[in-house]
């Protein structure tokens, strides 16, 4: 679609409101990626959201990523594989949600979100162990969490990022900051392969998508710096995201009420 300068302005800053949270907590920024394209810039088709936000979330995920494997938060070898085995779950994911009504998908979508909220709250106060490495004691957890989270991914063409930091952390107790940076290997390729998939069926809009990958550098650097500041306070800003999400669930379901069934 051809946006007018209003939906490029709502779209910047939708992107910088997603690159800031990836770069600050992992994750949080790209599960409201999908309602901000859909409510604030105002893309009329659910699919095409997704579509548009899963390359525009990759990318900002893919610059998260960098700035944290220069910060050494990333351990690789767990991530890889957490990500291999995402992969295959995240086209088969894209595949099936191609087929579900939009509509419904939202409904669907926001239920998902209060999960993944849950899942915020229950993971900020972990410790962990530091010095992780795969091993055939956690390589079945890694895969097949990997493959459940790609899966639910593709399917609702989200980054996934707190969705991946509780599964790398039950699959190998590693600590929050790793599991964090961990995370951004599984978003970029989740959202790549689910924006493949919705490509080749003509559901990403590119000029969007460029404007939110560009708020999402400038807000992913600006989240990475204050991540670093406000470590301390990483617990009290998770509550607030999760919160955020917990309220933005609720104004998708009263938008989408009577599609779930």
């Amino acid at each position: 679609m051809i946006i007018s300068a209003a939906q490029g302005v709502l779209g910047l800053a939708s992107g910088a409101l997603v690159g800031f949270s990836l770069g600050l907590v992992g994750g949080g920024g790209s599960i409201l990626a999908v309602p901000l394209m859909v409510y604030v810039v105002g893309v009329p088709e659910p699919h095409m959201a997704i579509g548009t936000s899963a390359i525009a979330v990759a990318a900002n995920a893919a610059v998260n990523l960098s700035n944290h494997a220069r910060g050494g938060t990333v351990m690789w070898s767990c991530a890889l594989i957490f990500a291999a085995a995402g992969m295959v779950g995240a086209f088969g994911g894209s595949i099936l949600g191609k087929m579900v009504d939009g509509q419904r998908l939202l409904a669907l979508f926001a239920l998902v979100m209060i999960v993944i909220a849950l899942l915020m709250l229950k993971t900020r106060s972990r410790i962990g162990l530091p010095d992780v490495k795969v091993s055939m004691s956690n390589m079945p957890a890694i895969v097949s969490l990997g493959l459940a989270t790609g899966t639910m991914s593709g399917f609702f063409g989200i980054g996934g990022g707190f969705l991946i930091v509780p599964g790398l952390i039950a699959a190998t107790a590693m600590p929050m900051i790793n599991a964090v940076g961990s995370s951004l290997v599984g978003v970029t390729s989740f959202g790549l392969t689910t924006a493949t998939n919705y490509a080749l069926s003509g559901l990403v809009d590119w000029p969007l998508a460029a404007v939110f990958i560009a708020g999402g550098i400038g807000g992913g650097v600006l989240g990475t710096q204050a991540a670093r500041h406000l470590s301390t306070k990483r617990d009290s800003l998770t509550l607030v995201f999760a919160l955020l999400i917990f309220v933005v669930a609720a104004y998708m379901l009263w938008r989408t009420a009577g599609q779930i069934f």
